[in-house]
């Protein structure tokens, strides 16, 4: 992939020629611990009588280093990894790949860091450190630099170690704990505490060479969740956080301390349904539909999809309906043609789904599970669908004293990741929030969701058929009857018919505020008189904000492009997912439709009945509340007064 006109090029020449330090690093060196301690005693010495302590990890380059001068009682990761196998005198293919990575993430941090060194200024001091020079009044700058460049060249080493290895992890999952000897005072003490304590994650947690890769990839994320918090705080990072490299060898890019991500999918193991096994739910069954193939116009070269450029892209979307109404199918359907029109065009599709199971007792730990979903999902080298199943179980409620740390946790993350500061809409992911009570769901998390997709299942008695013929299988001979099987689920018919029952309001409160603006000022047909209709509706519930109101020109610019990509082009890739991004914009421009006025009205209604029916059903339930602990404060005073009597 050729560099974007924001990377620069990190050479080759450059990487290389820190092998021979790498190799050093690797080889042995001195380290007593300063913040954590030894997890077990060494193993390195355990080996039988007459094998060798450790074999030698050697180049055949001219004047690389092939022998440490460290005392026996250091670090020596080579032994450590060609020890993972138990004893087994040659390398294997797992520890060489574990040894090359290494050293090869480790020359890429040495080369970042150096580059950090110069533009920053830092290369300068040192050498007038050296040379005796230095005068006291930079001595403060010199020592938040040399702090800075061991944050840079740390997170890059672990940031490249896990980029490199991922491909190569198994099946078998190590948990290491949290980093502790993260140390700071300069790059060459940060890799020594680092490597020390890999060192000893290693020695711990690998009994076989299954675990090694594992333990390796899981140190490295905790070690740049560790020094990304640290960096937040620290100073003089500019240079590294406003720069990207790109290393061409590896197809890596260096973003700041945002994780690479491996360019690889998620092996799918759910049952995919297909889209005539969905019945009822025609407005988000289409909407679904329609998203997985904007989905597909996403191109990695320009990083960024036409339809997010144009404004009819959906990032976010909450799907809520009844227990029982279809939203697991939903996912399945939606997941299922990503995945195809992936494996068609050969591009990496990454879905996950944040569970309750990310809610963790510990402080922090499920802000940072979250945080990892998020960057997994927005990596912007795949295809991503994330979902959030029973959201209103995994997010807190703000004020809600029933909602643990942990759930208010992960609605800080999903609200700043979904429209923060830092948001960044590149059009190659989408976020999925469901839940059977969104009414419980926090309201400004809520409104972070740019399109609501009414999951309502069979509504008609067509629905009913189909779905009961649907269900019964072929295995019996019970006639059919007077009907037409699916005809009622023709999507273009259906939805047409559901976006125009939304030229009027659905919801009782809604209906009465709609209707009251119609007769005061006639017919919505001009923008001032729907900007009236929003206001009285902002009067009507005070929670209708501005955001609500782009939330709902986003979803008439999704009206806009209301048209499917053709199948043939999910189909031939070469028809226009392979085109250019120009090209692409082109073609998705010309078959734009024109924006009316009943499509403003229709998402005005679609968008303000959801927000009633939470805020009836959310009243609702604390009215109910209320007169629960009313019965209860009325049947403890009659026990109390009948005691005291």
């Amino acid at each position: 992939m050729s560099l974007t006109s924001d990377q620069m090029e990190l050479r080759e020449e450059d990487i290389r020629k820190h092998y021979d330090a790498a190799v050093a690093l690797l080889d042995g060196f001195d380290h007593t611990p300063r913040i954590a301690k030894a997890k077990t005693a060494d193993r390195t010495q355990e080996r039988s009588p007459g094998i060798a302590g450790r074999r030698r990890f050697r180049s055949t380059t001219p004047g690389l280093v092939t022998r440490s001068t460290a005392r026996p009682e250091g670090v020596h990761l080579v032994a450590r990894v060609e020890g993972a196998d138990g004893g087994d005198p040659l390398v294997s293919p797992v520890q060489a790949n574990v040894l090359h990575g290494l050293r090869r993430a480790l020359a890429i941090a040495l080369a970042v860091g150096e580059t950090f060194s110069e533009a920053s200024g830092l290369g300068g001091l040192k050498r007038d450190n050296l040379a005796g020079s230095l005068g006291g009044d930079r001595k403060t700058e010199f020592s938040e630099l040399l702090s800075a460049e061991a944050l840079v060249v740390a997170h890059v080493f672990a940031n490249a170690t896990a980029f490199l290895l991922a491909p190569h992890i198994g099946e078998t999952p190590v948990e290491v704990g949290e980093v502790e000897e993260v140390l700071t005072d300069n790059a060459q003490v940060a890799l020594h505490g680092v490597l020390w304590e890999l060192d000893q994650d290693i020695a711990a947690h690998v009994s076989d060479e299954t675990r090694l890769v594992a333990c390796v990839c899981a140190f490295a994320e905790q070690v740049m969740e560790k020094l990304a918090l640290r960096a937040q705080s620290a100073g003089r990072l500019a240079g590294f956080t406003g720069a990207s490299w790109r290393i061409e060898a590896d197809d890596l890019t260096i973003n700041g301390f945002m994780p690479a991500r491996a360019v690889r999918g998620t092996a799918l193991t759910m049952t995919f349904k297909k889209p005539n096994e969905v019945v009822g739910n025609h407005i988000a069954k289409y909407q679904a539909m329609r998203l997985s193939k904007m989905l597909m116009a996403y191109d990695f070269d320009r990083k960024l999809n036409p339809f997010a450029d144009l404004g009819g892209f959906i990032f976010t979307f909450m799907g809520d309906g009844k227990p029982g109404t279809g939203k697991t199918t939903l996912i399945q359907m939606m997941a299922g043609l990503i995945n195809d029109y992936c494996q068609a065009a050969g591009y990496p599709f990454r879905y996950q789904n944040l569970s309750t199971d990310n809610i963790d007792s510990y402080q922090g730990k499920s802000g940072q599970n979250a945080k990892a979903f998020i960057n997994a999902i927005i990596d912007p080298m795949v295809i991503g669908f994330g979902t959030i199943d029973d959201i209103d179980q995994l997010a807190g409620k703000r004020g809600d004293r029933q909602s643990s740390a942990g759930q208010l946790e992960i609605t800080a993350v999903l609200m700043e990741s979904f429209a923060g500061a830092n948001t960044v809409v590149r059009g190659n992911c989408t976020f999925g929030m469901f839940s059977n009570y969104p009414e419980n769901v926090d309201d400004a998390l809520r409104q972070r969701a740019g399109a609501r997709f009414l999951v309502d299942g069979p509504q008609t008695r067509e629905d009913y058929i189909d779905i009961l013929a649907l269900l019964m299988g072929k295995n019996h001979d019970i006639p059919l009857g007077d009907h037409d099987l699916f005809a009622a689920q023709a999507i273009q018919r259906a939805v047409a018919a559901s976006f125009e029952s939304h030229s009027r309001p659905h919801e009782a409160g809604l209906m009465n505020v709609f209707d009251r603006v119609h007769d005061q000022i006639g017919e919505l047909n001009t923008i001032a008189r729907l900007g009236i209709y929003l206001k009285a509706i902002q009067q009507a519930d005070e929670r209708f904000t501005g955001r609500a109101v782009k939330n709902i020109t986003d979803a008439v610019k999704v009206r806009a492009m209301d048209f499917e990509l053709p199948d043939e082009w999910m189909e031939a890739p070469e028809l226009f997912l392979f085109q250019s991004y120009e090209r692409k914009k082109d073609m998705i421009s010309a078959l734009q439709v024109p924006i009316t006025v009943e499509m403003v009205i229709q998402e005005i209604n679609r968008y303000a009945d959801s927000e009633f029916r939470y805020a009836d059903k959310s009243d609702e339930a604390a009215i109910a509340d209320a007169v629960r602990d009313m019965r209860r404060m009325e049947e403890a005073k009659r026990r109390y007064l009948k005691g005291d009597g």
